[in-house]
């Protein structure tokens, strides 16, 4: 396939399940993904569920368009890009030619400019820099709420699935003298080591690929799990969605063997999938009492994101009137277990 078929041929071929091997121009590519997305019909849909389900037809579709990388990852296409450093940071060095969709090759570039530029954190007055697949930190309202809550102490904290590490940087910023971040995905560590050391903070911080907690207690834990308990469709989603609320009630359930006496837990949530009918406050609640936790504070913010305050953005009333808490909770007294292991 090349400039000389139209969209219309395109779609229909991408439609009927056809994979179409792109010679042309690298830039009329683009132009012509663009064009085979305007073509996907786009009702509106009454769910969040069946939004995801067109979300995931729409990327079927338009990974149809493939593009052919050499054994270098060299793009041989009239004005295409330098995409060598993008795909050995993403894919690893190359060793035979490969075929990839273009829409997954342009997300592997746009990742690549994230990564090179970086997040900037007001909280920690530099930026933070993403790998590709891992959540990205441009929602800075619920890094404020980790900034600026009370801690409970300085010594030790456990960031729980840290991401990019943006929230064990601001622990350690704020001054606890050793924080030890985990997360069970390869990038994930990758990444926040790369970021943890960038911002000066090797020496004080820990990254562990584990799921969920690392060994011991310390006086303060903390979590920002995906927010949204929907299966993910692709790997990159896995940053976004929690399945079955998995890693929320995993967390709630297990809080209580890590925190030492008196320690807190925070959990930073928002309540979109409440407001889409995802999840419910009862559940939530219920989830720390049978976790044996109980609620000694809250602190909230709103979106300032611009999705926020968009009427095209999908389940805008629901977005736009999203409250994100830091809720901090004990174990109640009742619960509460003699400390076995020492605070690390």
């Amino acid at each position: 396939m090349d400039d000389t078929i139209s969209a219309d041929q395109a779609y229909r071929l991408a439609r009927d399940g056809v994979a179409m091997l792109w010679r042309g121009d690298f830039q009329n590519a683009r132009q012509l993904l663009r064009a085979l997305d305007r073509r996907i019909p786009t009702a509106p849909a009454p769910t969040f569920q069946e939004h995801r389900q067109n979300q995931a037809r729409r990327a079927r579709l338009l990974a149809k368009v493939l593009v052919l990388l050499d054994s270098d990852y060299r793009l041989d296409l009239g004005r295409a890009p330098d995409v060598r450093d993008a795909c050995t940071e993403v894919y690893g060095d190359a060793v035979v030619p490969s075929v990839v969709p273009l829409r997954e090759l342009l997300g592997v570039v746009g990742a690549h400019a994230w990564r090179r530029s970086g997040v900037h954190i007001p909280e920690l007055h530099a930026r933070i820099h993403p790998h590709y697949g891992v959540f990205s930190p441009i929602r800075g309202e619920y890094i404020r709420l980790v900034a600026e809550a009370p801690l409970p102490a300085r010594t030790v904290a456990f960031d729980i699935g840290t991401g990019t590490g943006v929230l064990a940087a601001v622990l350690a910023h704020r001054g606890v003298k050793r924080v030890i971040a985990t997360d069970q995905d390869a990038r994930a560590v990758a990444c926040a080591r790369e970021n943890l050391a960038g911002l000066g903070f090797k020496d004080r911080t820990e990254v562990q690929r584990v799921d969920l907690f690392p060994r011991g207690r310390a006086p303060l834990v903390v979590c920002n799990p995906p927010w949204l308990p929907v299966r993910p469709t692709s790997p990159l989603e896995r940053a976004v969605y929690d399945p079955g609320s998995r890693m929320l009630y995993g967390f709630l359930d297990r809080l209580g063997r890590h925190l030492t006496r008196d320690g807190e837990g925070w959990l930073v949530l928002s309540d979109l999938a409440e407001r889409l009918g995802l999840r419910t406050r009862a559940d939530l609640l219920a989830a720390f009492d049978r976790a044996g936790l109980e609620v000694v504070g809250r602190s909230t913010t709103t979106p300032q994101h611009r999705r926020a305050f968009s009427l095209e953005t999908p389940f805008h009333a629901a977005r736009a009137a999203e409250v994100t808490s830091l809720w901090r909770v004990r174990m109640r007294v009742d619960t509460q277990r003699p400390a076995t292991s020492r605070c690390l």
